[in-house]
């Protein structure tokens, strides 16, 4: 009996002669007091209404049939001053309602004397996921066509009916749910449930890239330390170089520090978004999956992540976004390699070097780990493990050595070399030095002596430079002479013949023979005992077998493989080195906008990787069943759609060019499925591993779900995430910018990503069949929308919201994963989120068009997102006025009463 009361609805028809609000008091019991605060939209005023409302019990304060409730009704005029008036109560006692015929009771509302007669409540039991078909007149008005739907409201702590549902993740929690009852076109009822939740992710993942941060950056500041001895002016640029980035890591342990002291919270509401010590955490990040029962036929789902758009508020935005200033700063780092007597590296170059450097930290280890498993087999005589072990190396091997087959290596280590002490160009020995002069002819028109790296994409043309040219360890180490004598800042990268450049390309080379000869040797040892085996007759083989020494193998084989570790280790060391001056360059010219841009972009792809994170695991638990989503998943990847109505105008501008750069970030980021230890909530949390320019997310499945996944998955295989964003502001700072401002960003950005998606389904259809795809009842299939899309992103049209709609119902058929954004994910996401779901409501389970509007303010007064408001602000009012909303496309605009003038 209790157990039944506990997962079972209570739902409230009130009738009385005037409109009234309908609201339960404190429920009431001889041994608990059980709060609930059911509420129902305002209705029009009428003679004879009627109001629907339910409540759950809360799990801590189970009900038992001595419980008694107390039901009282308030009258509510005019709900937007939140002003209301007692008008009567009635008390029954659950054991009443469950011996009730049908489960029914009807009862009389008296005044607080108990005298008069108010109205009428009439209290039934509803079990969850009930489907009855129920005659519409009982929820009928007088109104013509006019309908109230069940709005069933659950305690956060209550929501626990999770039979036929996919599991949302272990990383969820706090859970909101509530259920509404909307009549189809053929006047059936479907149920419609919304759960809404906090994501633990929030904190856990920007927590981890603080950690790989600062691990990172005291990487960087050890490999500049280990550089070595460098000439007064290059020393005095590691030393600045070396204290800034002392001051991040400080600053970052600080906000670590700040973060570790926080227990219990799961997201960060909107009013903290310019909180320093939380910066680094996403806005009010939360999942809403909405769950539809319909008559004989399958439940369906429909998740989406919301979440405030990633952007550093804390910095402010003044000079405007990420996007702005990295393109502003990339124009001025010439002008600051000159200041700084630098040598200015293209984008291309910076992150061609930060590759380099992570790919032989992954590799170099793997290297090592190969060449033992390899002497291992040996020692065991093993010939199939021989042979595993020798492919696996020289895969690696010869991915390591074309990691390094780039001349920007070889150039950096020329640089590294000019910038020892003591420093002198064969020239310089031959030329004499007259009055601080570097003297030298230029040979102009030579192309023999022009340094291979000008060759190189983004690389600056400048004079070409013979071997006359004068080279330094000072600050002239980076000028050449001009046609009059003069002195001229180089740009390029330097070019010195009088240092041996061979020796690099000797070095590198070494890698290569070396593992020709481990090849060789093994080819050897197995030849020489296939022959032995066929000289030896049959009856002897087992005696030679067994008094063969297994050592032999492993002794010859050692030296070869010894010297391969070493001439790996020799190149690892010095591309260490020549990468390491190369990002020394890059750091010394950024100081310190550059230094201040990363911290910038750090914050901002912290928020926007714990969404991703969030978004990925919710998609992979609802999918685990569906074996066309899992190919899918391994063979090409999942799109991320962040749907964006942040206005091109003021700061939110500077919002949305930070929010471009952090989801392109994304693209740096992959998943991996792991098999967890144990099926703890505490084992089942996801891990990032990785550097900047390349971060991993391992998810650990617990271990009967990890068995269930494809080879390829078990297996370690990157998965891949195509992130793409689409803006279309929609208030009234849009108007401004659509009539007087400039909105091209806006343009930029759709057309941008128009085109991504476009490639990623081009991509799917030629690697996945396209029944892997789920089924929609919208005709319209995924090319036909993607051609739309595409008419709608070019077409100069105001606030043009059907770009957003299209993308998302791309993404759906595309077994995406759907964010929305605004500036807080509070109140524009909000109607964006509910006419999202009323849309599917319509389009996929033919909610009647007259329930449409009223389905739609319903879910904005009554369901979760009201919620999502109350919870970041405390107060149950979007922030919106009234002139605002005139601004709003109509269908973005909330109910009235439900939005007012608050501090958001």
């Amino acid at each position: 009996m209790l157990a039944t009361c506990m997962t079972d609805w209570l739902t409230c028809r009130c009738k009385w002669r005037q409109a009234y609000h309908f609201s339960s008091s404190q429920p009431i019991s001889s041994a608990k007091k059980i709060q609930t605060q059911p509420r129902l939209p305002s209705m029009l005023s009428n003679k004879d209404p009627l109001f629907l409302t339910g409540v759950t019990f809360p799990s801590d304060c189970p009900a038992t049939p001595e419980t008694l409730v107390k039901l009282t009704v308030f009258d509510a005029k005019d709900k937007s001053q939140e002003s209301s008036s007692f008008l009567g109560s009635t008390t029954f006692s659950v054991g009443d309602l469950l011996r009730a015929k049908d489960e029914q009771l009807t009862l009389s509302l008296r005044s607080s004397d108990g005298v008069c007669v108010a109205g009428t409540v009439v209290v039934n039991r509803l079990k969850m996921g009930e489907m009855e078909e129920v005659d519409v007149d009982h929820i009928t008005t007088d109104i013509a066509t006019q309908k109230s739907p069940l709005v069933c409201e659950s305690a956060s702590h209550a929501c626990n009916d999770r039979e036929n549902i996919p599991l949302t993740g272990p990383v969820f929690k706090n859970p909101v749910c509530k259920v509404y009852r909307f009549q189809t076109v053929d006047s059936k009822w479907m149920l419609v449930r919304e759960q809404m939740e906090e994501c633990t992710l929030s904190f856990s993942i920007p927590k981890q890239l603080l950690s790989l941060y600062i691990q990172e950056d005291m990487s960087r500041v050890q490999d500049l330390r280990e550089l070595g001895e460098l000439s007064p002016h290059w020393d005095n640029l590691r030393k600045e170089v070396i204290t800034r980035y002392g001051g991040i890591i400080s600053s970052y342990q600080e906000t670590l520090a700040e973060l570790d002291k926080i227990t219990g919270r799961s997201f960060k509401p909107s009013c903290c978004k310019a909180q320093k010590s939380l910066e680094f955490i996403p806005i009010n990040l939360h999942t809403q999956r909405m769950r539809v029962t319909c008559p004989r036929k399958t439940d369906a789902f429909y998740d989406i992540v919301t979440v405030g758009a990633p952007a550093a508020h804390f910095q402010g935005f003044k000079c405007g976004g990420l996007q702005r200033l990295l393109s502003r700063y990339e124009t001025e780092k010439k002008s600051f390699s000159t200041a700084y007597q630098c040598i200015y590296y293209s984008p291309e170059h910076t992150a061609k070097a930060q590759e380099v450097l992570s790919s032989m930290s992954l590799l170099q280890p793997f290297i090592t780990n190969l060449a033992d498993q390899l002497l291992q087999a040996a020692q065991e005589h093993s010939s199939p493990g021989l042979r595993d072990a020798l492919k696996n190396l020289s895969d690696k091997t010869e991915q390591f050595v074309h990691t390094l087959k780039d001349e920007l290596v070889k150039s950096a280590l020329l640089a590294l070399h000019a910038a020892r002490p003591g420093y002198v160009s064969k020239n310089q020995k031959q030329t004499p030095v007259q009055g601080g002069q570097h003297q030298g002819q230029i040979h102009h028109g030579s192309e023999q002596n022009q340094s291979p790296i000008q060759g190189l994409p983004g690389h600056i043309p400048t004079t070409v430079v013979t071997e006359s040219t004068v080279v330094c360890n000072n600050v002239e180490g980076s000028q050449t002479l001009t046609r009059d004598g003069g002195l001229k800042h180089q740009d390029s990268i330097p070019h010195h013949k009088e240092y041996d450049e061979e020796e690099w390309d000797r070095v590198w080379a070494n890698v290569a023979k070396c593992l020709n000869c481990v090849i060789a040797m093994v080819d050897k040892l197995q030849e020489e005992d296939n022959s032995k085996q066929e000289q030896v007759p049959e009856q002897q083989l087992a005696d030679v077998i067994t008094s063969h020494n297994p050592g032999d193998w492993r002794e010859q084989l050692c030296p070869v493989v010894t010297r391969l570790n070493e001439c790996v280790m020799e190149v690892v060391e010095k591309a260490k080195r020549a990468m390491t001056f190369v990002l020394l360059q890059e750091a010394a010219c950024s100081i310190p906008q550059g230094f201040l841009l990363q911290q910038r972009r750090d914050i901002v792809f912290s928020q926007a990787l714990a969404a991703l994170a969030c978004g990925f695991i919710m998609r992979l638990y609802a999918g685990m069943q569906d074996k066309g989503f899992l190919r899918q998943l391994h063979m090409v990847g999942l799109v991320a759609q962040f749907e964006s109505l942040l206005s091109t105008y003021s700061e939110e501008i500077g919002m949305l060019e930070d929010m471009e750069v952090g989801i392109s970030d994304l693209q740096r980021v992959v998943f991996k499925i792991t098999e967890a230890k144990t099926d703890d909530l505490s084992d089942l949390q996801p891990v990032v591993c990785g550097r900047r320019d390349h971060f991993t997310v391992e998810v650990p499945l617990p271990r009967l779900a990890f068995r269930t996944m494809p080879e390829e998955i078990k297996e370690g295989k990157p998965l891949r995430v195509f992130p793409v964003l689409f803006n279309v502001g929609i208030n009234e700072q849009q108007t401004i910018a659509e009539r007087f401002g400039d909105i091209s960003l806006q343009e930029r950005i759709n057309q941008k990503n128009f085109e991504i998606l476009e490639f990623y389904y081009k991509s799917l259809s030629e690697k996945v069949p396209l029944e892997c795809l789920p089924c929609f009842q919208t005709q319209a299939d995924v090319k036909e929308l993607l051609e739309t899309l595409g008419q709608n992103v070019v077409t100069k049209k105001r606030k043009n919201v059907e770009i957003l709609w299209i993308a998302g119902a791309i993404c759906r058929r595309l077994n995406g994963i759907r964010f929305t954004s605004c500036k807080s994910a509070k109140d524009r996401t909000s109607m964006s989120v509910t006419l999202e779901q009323c849309a599917l409501l319509r389009d996929e389970h033919q909610l009647s068009k007259d329930f449409f509007i009223r389905a739609l303010d319903c879910m904005r007064r009554e369901g979760c997102r009201i919620e999502n408001v109350e919870k970041n602000i405390r107060c149950r009012k979007y922030a919106f006025n009234m002139l605002q909303l005139m601004a709003f496309p109509k269908c973005y605009r909330p109910p009235e009463g439900t939005y007012g003038k608050v501090d958001s």
